[in-house]
C-alpha cells in the first residue's frame, strides 16, 4: 500500500489530502496508517521529516467526533516549538471537518489565554507534558474522554526527565485508549514506557530516511587537547560556513561556542536549559542563514529540521550508535548532498569501531588536515530583525513583506524568510539592507500600529 486512496479514510479527508499535495506515502505512514486505523497501539522508530506528524494525526482524525467537545486526542511533545508545528499540521489535516478545534498546550506562555481558550472545548489538545500537568492540577483540562494518546519524540521526553509525568498524564486517560508511540532511537528505557502503556503494540521500525551515499562520512584523529584546533583547521580546510556542531555535554557546547566566538562568527549555543524565548531566537537565527554555527547537545538539538544543511560536525563522538545515524541524517537530504565531518579522539577506536557497524556507518580516516592558513569564516548573508507581536496580535508574513517593502522602502528580493510565532516575529534581510530595514520598520505602522523592532 503506498498511495492515500487506498486507506479507509472518508473522501473528504482524500480530497483535502491532493489539495495539499500529499501524493504516495512515505514508509512510516504506510506501515503505520493501516494499523492505527484500525485501532491498534503503535510503537514505532521514526525520525522528523519522515511524515510520522501526519501517520498519527490522520489517525486521530478519522476517529473524532466533531460534535462533542471534548478532548479526544492528547499528543505530548518535548518542545514548545514541536507542539506548534504538529498542531499546524493537524489543522492543515482537519481543513475538510468544520469547526474542529487543535489547542497548544505549552511551557513558556501565559497560562491564562489557554485556560480560556479551553473552556470553549477542544477537540486535540497538542502539548508539553509540564504544562499539561499544570492544567490536570488546576483541573482546567480533562482527557478523561481521550480515544487516542500519542507520545511524538518520546525518546528525547524521556531524556527530559519527563517519564514519571508521562506516566501520571496517562494514568488521567481512559485505560480503554489507542497508544501511538514514536521514537527517533529505541534505548532501553523505551522499550519499558511501551510495556507500562501500550496494549500489544505493533512494532515498526524504519531505516533512516536519507541516502547514505549521499552523504560523504570524514574522521579525523587527534589528541583530546587538540580538538578545538582540529575544528578550526576542519573549518578552513572545508570552507565551512554554516553547520550544525553536535557535543556530549553542556560544558563542551560552551567551550566550542566560545572558541568559535572568538574567531567573530556567529556561533550560537543551544542548550536544553534555555528559556523558550532564547531558543526560538537561536533556532530561527540558524534557519533564517544570519548565524553561522549552531552548537547543540543531542538533547537540545532533537525536532531540529533545517533544510539544505550540507555540514553536520560531530565534535564528539555519540556514545549510542543510533544516535550517530540521526545526527547525519540531519544532511543529505531530498535529492541533496552532505558531509558529516567527525573529531574522535585518539582513544576512541571503539566508539568508531561501533559506528562502522550500524548500517550507516562509514567512518575512516582518509585524508591530513592540511589548513595552514588562519580560518576565515565569511558573515551569513541575512541579518534577522525581530519584531515584538506575533499571531496573538493577528501579525501575518504578508504584513511584514508589505511594511518593508512599501513607502521607499527595500527591495522584496532582499527579504529572505518570515517566521510569526504566538508573540513576536522574525524576518531575515540581506545584510547590506538590514540597516535600512531596521530603520524603515521603527518608522512604519504595521495593521495601523507601531511594533517595536530590534535586532535578533
Amino acid at each position: 500500500m503506498s498511495n492515500f486512496n487506498e486507506l479507509n479514510i472518508s473522501k473528504a479527508q482524500i480530497e483535502n489530502l491532493n489539495k495539499l499535495g500529499y501524493q504516495s506515502m512515505t514508509d512510516i505512514q504506510a506501515q503505520a496508517l493501516p494499523l492505527a486505523l484500525k485501532g491498534k497501539d503503535i510503537i514505532a522508530q521514526a525520525k522528523t521529516g519522515s511524515g510520522k506528524t501526519a501517520a498519527f494525526s490522520l489517525a486521530i482524525l478519522d476517529n473524532i467526533n466533531p460534535r462533542f467537545f471534548g478532548a479526544q486526542a492528547l499528543v505530548l511533545c518535548p518542545t514548545r516549538e514541536l507542539a506548534t508545528q504538529v498542531a499546524q499540521e493537524i489543522r492543515k489535516l482537519a481543513r475538510h471537518i468544520a469547526n474542529i478545534k487543535v489547542v497548544i498546550l505549552s511551557g513558556g506562555q501565559p497560562i491564562g489565554p489557554q485556560i480560556g481558550s479551553l473552556s470553549h472545548g477542544a477537540h486535540i489538545v497538542v502539548g508539553t507534558p509540564g504544562r499539561i500537568k499544570d492544567h490536570l492540577r488546576k483541573q482546567t483540562l480533562k482527557i478523561d474522554q481521550v480515544k487516542t494518546l500519542v507520545l511524538d519524540e518520546a525518546d528525547r521526553m524521556l531524556d527530559m526527565g519527563f517519564r514519571d509525568d508521562i506516566e501520571d498524564i496517562a494514568a488521567h486517560t481512559p485505560e480503554k485508549r489507542q497508544t501511538l508511540l514514536f521514537s527517533a532511537t529505541y534505548p532501553e528505557n523505551i522499550e519499558q514506557l511501551s510495556k507500562h502503556l501500550q496494549y500489544e503494540p505493533q512494532s515498526i521500525r524504519i531505516a533512516d530516511t536519507h541516502d547514505q551515499k549521499k552523504i560523504q562520512q570524514q574522521l579525523f584523529v587527534c589528541q583530546r587537547s587538540e580538538k578545538i584546533e582540529t575544528l578550526k583547521k576542519v573549518l578552513s580546510f572545508f570552507d565551512i560556513q554554516q553547520a550544525v556542531i553536535f557535543c556530549n555535554t553542556k560544558q563542551v557546547v560552551q567551550e566550542v561556542s566560545q572558541a568559535l566566538q572568538d574567531l567573530r562568527c556567529s556561533a550560537m549555543a543551544l542548550q536544553g536549559d534555555m528559556d523558550q524565548k532564547d531558543r526560538d531566537r537561536v533556532l530561527i537565527r540558524f534557519k533564517q542563514q544570519s548565524a553561522n554555527f549552531l552548537i547543540a547537545t543531542d538533547v537540545a538539538a532533537r525536532g531540529l529540521d533545517v533544510d539544505d544543511l550540507e555540514y553536520v560536525i560531530n565534535f564528539d563522538l555519540p556514545r549510542d550508535t543510533d544516535v550517530y545515524a540521526h545526527r547525519i541524517g540531519r544532511t543529505g537530504r531530498a535529492d541533496k548532498s552532505g558531509i558529516a565531518i567527525s573529531i574522535a579522539s585518539d582513544k576512541e577506536e571503539y566508539k568508531i569501531e561501533a559506528i562502522n557497524e550500524h548500517p550507516v556507518g562509514d567512518l575512516h580516516q582518509d585524508q591530513t588536515l592540511t589548513a595552514e592558513q588562519a580560518t576565515t569564516i565569511a558573515p551569513m548573508p541575512y541579518v534577522s530583525l525581530c519584531l515584538q507581536a506575533g499571531r496573538k496580535d493577528k501579525l501575518r508574513p504578508g504584513d511584514i513583506l508589505g511594511a518593508l517593502t512599501n513607502n521607499g522602502g527595500i527591495d522584496g528580493k532582499a527579504v529572505g524568510k518570515i517566521d510569526v510565532l504566538e508573540y513576536v516575529a522574525y524576518v531575515a534581510v540581506e545584510r547590506d539592507q538590514a540597516k535600512f530595514a531596521l530603520e524603515h520598520l521603527q518608522q512604519s505602522r504595521i495593521k495601523g500600529r507601531k511594533i517595536k523592532v530590534r535586532k535578533a
